[in-house]
């Protein structure tokens, strides 16, 4: 039992008793950090030079494709890539996709996920480092920045300089070139769904609805957002991309690396220096400096890293200066990496279980997406019955229910169908302001692309149902290209024997 005096001892000591020093006295933890701005330093080297043809490319597709014409003859949108939402089609060159082939879509977006796994397993975050559109778009605000305010230092010192009339001339210009690239963005999307020269003079000439413009400028302000201030806070916090992508990479993955075995220990260095007994990392930090999201890619793989190799050149540039060999931080496998250390031959597999499982899945539906495409119908059929009443009792004894028939003339040229019964005997067919006078089969005229909608009565004898619920077919002839089309529906009549007896008897009376 201790005694009082080492109880009135213990009170005195700061703390809850425990040992543990008093709340106030604790360490504060930040949970929040206020972002460091990333200042990314101009590099030249091969990397960069991928970057700025991919660049190049991309924004030449996403700003001329609009333009591009495709004459798909008259009274059709002649744009080549077009989401037509008025006419509910959607245009590539010639492949023209109606609203019921929306898993068209579903089938590309498959490949497109599958095909971004097989890249990432084989190259790493490639993807984010050269395609992505907020990549794309952020070099090319970068590229802008650069070129009004100056280089990495320059723009530091720009920043912490005091207001003066220098440092609002050149904020200005900026922002107004990114406001100029962001308008040019949001009207160029908004060209994918509305006719590019029409789009171009309308806008111009206030011509537009309120909807469009509106659209037009949410696209604006988005990209002028998330290129011009958000930038690498895209990458980090928002994309959910690189959350998951490390399940993809495996030992054999080509990622963005730097050879610790080799570069450790750094430290600085001066030309002439002998490197005997250090690594031939010179600590000078270029390989930071030119990131565009603030990677130190010698503490290891990084989430931030984006894998766009511009460290690789940077950190080249500065071995080629001190005379040690290149490849200091390169792309490459940890398998790799482990036998470059213990100077064993290396190799890249590009076949392994996890790339053929993605090619083999990549195939399958590359393979189902384009026999669908071949062999899919140009003509489809939609019948929906009536549900009030299911049926009507005619006064000859005979059972009539009433259909709204569909047509969908997938063809540039009108049409001209025959539409007839099979499985239901004696059965006879009547449309509204066509044929009223009911037949074996009736004669159905539908315009070039478009959805022929018809209201009919099918009637037949009583003797040819079998119950309640008779199965039968409309059979849709193209009387030009015989091309046929069956419909299975279900006729409606009297559930019960005596029901059918009290019909029959109803008629002869």
């Amino acid at each position: 039992m201790p005694s009082a005096d080492a109880a009135v001892a213990e009170s005195k000591i700061p703390g809850d008793g425990r040992g543990l020093p008093p709340a106030e006295d604790a360490p504060k933890v930040q949970l929040f950090a206020s972002r460091i701005k990333v200042y990314p330093r101009m590099v030249v080297g091969y990397w960069r030079q991928v970057k700025w043809a991919a660049v190049a490319v991309l924004l030449g597709l996403y700003y001329v494709a609009p333009w591009i014409r495709w004459d798909r003859g008259p009274g059709v949108p002649n744009q080549a890539l077009l989401i037509d939402m008025p006419g509910r089609r959607a245009y590539f060159f010639g492949l023209e996709i109606w609203p019921q082939e929306v898993y068209y879509l579903t089938g590309l977006l498959i490949m497109g996920a599958i095909g971004l796994f097989l890249v990432t397993a084989w190259a790493g975050r490639v993807w984010c480092g050269f395609t992505c559109p907020q990549t794309v778009w952020t070099d090319l605000f970068m590229w802008v920045e650069r070129m009004i305010e100056g280089d990495r230092n320059a723009r530091m010192r720009l920043d912490k300089a005091p207001l003066s009339f220098d440092k609002v001339r050149k904020k200005i210009l900026k922002h107004s070139a990114w406001l100029l690239i962001a308008l040019a963005t949001g009207g160029a999307w908004i060209m994918y769904f509305y006719d590019a020269p029409t789009l171009v003079r309308e806008f111009f000439t206030g011509q537009l609805t309120s909807a469009v413009y509106s659209f037009i400028f949410l696209f604006t302000a988005t990209t002028y957002v998330l290129a011009g201030w958000a930038r690498e806070q895209v990458c980090i916090y928002m994309c959910p991309w690189p959350r998951f992508q490390g399940a993809m990479f495996d030992e054999d993955s080509l990622i963005v690396t730097y050879e610790e075995w080799r570069g450790e220990p750094r430290g600085g260095a001066r030309k002439g220096q002998s490197f005997e007994g250090r690594g031939d990392c010179v600590d000078c930090g270029m390989c930071w400096q030119v990131c565009p999201t603030g990677v130190d890619i010698r503490k290891g793989q990084q989430m931030a890293c984006i894998g766009c190799g511009l460290c690789i050149d940077a950190c080249n540039g500065i071995m080629q200066r001190f005379g040690r060999p290149p490849e200091l931080i390169t792309y490459d496998s940890i398998n790799n990496q482990v036998a470059r250390s213990r100077g064993e031959k290396t190799r890249i597999r590009l076949i392994r279980p996890r790339t053929i499982a993605y090619m083999i899945v990549l195939a399958v539906v590359a393979g189902i997406m384009t026999f669908g495409l071949s062999t899919r119908a140009r003509l489809e059929v939609n019948v929906l019955p009536d549900r009030q009443p299911l049926f009507v009792k005619l006064s000859d004894g005979a059972i009539r229910n009433g259909f709204t028939f569909k047509i969908l003339n997938m063809r540039r040229e009108p049409k001209s169908y025959m539409l007839a019964t099979d499985g239901l005997a004696g059965a006879e067919i009547s449309v509204i302001g066509h044929h009223n006078e009911p037949g074996p089969y009736v004669e159905l005229a539908v315009g070039p692309d478009e959805i022929g909608t018809f209201k009919l009565f099918v009637r037949a004898p009583l003797e040819s149902l079998s119950g309640k619920l008779t199965n039968f077919d409309f059979y849709l002839i193209d009387q030009a290209t015989r091309e046929s089309v069956r419909y299975t529906a279900v006729f409606n009549g009297p559930a019960h024997h005596d029901e059918r007896a009290a019909v029959t008897a109803g008629a002869g009376s």
